[in-house]
């Protein structure tokens, strides 16, 4: 029986994560589940599992909290620190799936361990690639990728063999405005944007499809797990996400992980690895599926696949910029203050205003990114006016 801690249990990776453990309830013991404020959803997945201990982020929820898991012996607690010692109780398995830099501390402290930790958030790669690599060197950690791309990655790269592998293809669905022009794109609203043709998801992350962020900051992710020069990773687009990613060889072979578009598919290779588990999904299809569509992104209409390129390239404190920025773009978006396009625009003019030099410790990375919010946040200021 392997123990679990899940980082961020109410989102939609959480819960993913959760339904596959109550699969098998011989084969995980759930030390600690964490979210931000969702507390019914919190306690009851808690009583469900029978965790040990709950967290609530916010500390101002803790009182409910306790009030839910009156009558049981889990542990009830609230705050930062609380989520950093819910990350420091060493489970076998720590996933990671918080949004936001709210879960980098969190994530390095599981890495500090020397566990098991999937990374499904982008933060601990996008913003603190370096210092999170250097900090699973140093404690033997395991990182496994969460993200349905990288684990196909994962599950076709050599890594005895790095000279053999020519190019990582990354595949992007394209998201709901793959055919539109950007003069259409100007008048998109949150409903359409959110509104992803496959995959089911959080707000933030249907928003970075939109915009093509996501396979941009994917980008970034996976220039720091797979070790190959940037230009041999390429994008494409492909319509029916059925094929997650590919790694092409110098003999000419191809090799692609295939599945349905569900996260529990990668999020149990993950729990399992380096075995295998069930899982409820449907095998695929392929007859009735029929036709598998590739085609070349248009980086003028998606302008975020360049910045992220650009920043992977310049490398230092460029990404965490990226990150920062496009959080607080996509929050103004989703409240209404700023339009669909201008989510890049801001990324890219924060980018050119905020130059500081490469973050050498997870302490400078917060601070790059807090400074890279304030930049951001003055420009949606003048979008908005």
């Amino acid at each position: 029986m392997k123990t679990v801690t899940i980082l961020g249990a109410t989102g939609s990776v959480g819960s993913s994560t959760l339904d596959l453990i109550e699969r098998e309830p011989n084969a995980f013991q759930v030390l600690a589940l964490t979210a931000h404020r969702d507390v019914n959803k919190l306690a009851e997945a808690a009583i469900r599992t029978r965790a040990k201990r709950a967290v609530v982020a916010d500390e101002a929820c803790l009182g409910a909290l306790r009030a839910a898991l009156a009558g049981t012996d889990i542990v009830a607690a609230g705050g930062a620190q609380a989520v950093r010692d819910s990350a420091e109780l060493g489970a076998d398995i720590t996933m990671g799936a918080i949004v936001g830099c709210a879960g980098l501390e969190p994530v390095l402290a599981a890495i500090e361990q020397g566990r098991t930790v999937i990374i499904a958030n982008k933060e601990p790669l996008v913003s603190a690639g370096e210092i999170v690599l250097a900090a699973a060197e140093t404690s033997g950690a395991t990182l496994l990728p969460a993200d349905s791309e990288h684990n196909a990655i994962f599950q076709c790269f050599d890594v005895a063999r790095l000279s053999r592998v020519r190019r990582i293809i990354l595949t992007a669905s394209g998201g709901p405005f793959r055919d539109w022009s950007l003069d259409r794109m100007r008048e998109v609203t949150v409903a359409q944007a959110v509104a992803h043709p496959n995959w089911s998801m959080g707000a933030k992350i249907s928003i970075d499809s939109a915009t093509m962020m996501n396979k941009g900051l994917e980008l970034i992710e996976a220039a720091r797990l797979f070790p190959v020069p940037h230009d041999a990773i390429e994008i494409i687009l492909h319509r029916q996400s059925v094929i997650h990613s590919m790694v092409e060889y110098v003999d000419g072979s191809t090799l692609a992980q295939l599945g349905p578009p569900d996260m529990r598919v990668p999020i149990a290779s993950c729990l399992a690895w380096p075995d295998r588990m069930m899982t409820p999904m449907a095998p695929l299809d392929l007859v009735k599926i029929g036709r598998l569509d590739f085609e070349a992104p248009d980086v003028e209409r998606f302008p975020a696949l360049r910045l992220a390129r650009e920043a992977l390239d310049a490398g230092g404190a460029r990404p965490a910029i990226l990150n920062a920025a496009n959080e607080i773009a996509v929050a103004a978006f989703l409240d209404g203050q700023i339009g669909f396009l201008e989510i890049a625009a801001i990324v890219e003019d924060t980018l050119e205003r905020y130059d500081p030099p490469a973050p050498g410790a997870l302490a400078d990375v917060l601070a790059v990114d807090g400074e890279a919010r304030r930049v951001a946040a003055e420009r949606v200021k003048d979008c908005a006016q």
